[in-house]
């Protein structure tokens, strides 16, 4: 077995892991998991200590490794990586959101994902393709309840 642990002597890689780790850990999160609910819902496939030393950019992941992880949390496998930001990135594709003034109030629209996936059929699939969308662009993987305006 190969160890993938992080050394320092490579602060570049030191740094994109420990950001890689707290990916993880914020989709963990999200699912409302523990390290240890993940060691057991995976069948012990991902221990809790070793989830713990990827969180904390300890340990690498491979990439196999990361595509079940993903697969686990059920999230897009990109999703569990940190943005681009390396040399070449100039921020030219990104869009600030943090302005929220709304000239009037707007109204909330909580979309109950569990009972979405009990529906069947073309229009319920369009809806739940959708829907992943924004969860995607928002980096939301609770899965429970989503709140669009």
């Amino acid at each position: 077995m190969t160890d993938h642990r992080l050394s320092d002597d490579e602060p570049q890689s030191t740094a994109y892991g420990r950001r890689v780790g707290e990916r993880l850990r914020s989709i963990r999160r999200q699912k409302r998991l523990s390290l240890q609910d993940v060691e057991a819902n995976s069948a012990q496939e991902f221990k809790a200590s070793v989830l713990g030393a990827y969180e904390r950019g300890e340990r690498a992941i491979s990439v196999p490794r990361l595509q079940r992880l993903a697969r686990f949390y059920n999230v897009p496998v990109d999703q569990l990586l940190p943005p681009d930001e390396g040399p070449d990135f100039d921020g030219a594709d990104v869009i600030d959101l943090t302005d929220r003034r709304a000239e009037r109030p707007v109204e909330k629209l909580a979309i109950d994902l569990t009972r979405l996936d009990e529906i069947r059929g073309p229009d319920a699939e369009m809806l739940t393709r959708y829907l992943a969308m924004i969860q995607v662009q928002r980096q939301d993987f609770n899965g429970r309840v989503l709140t669009v305006r």
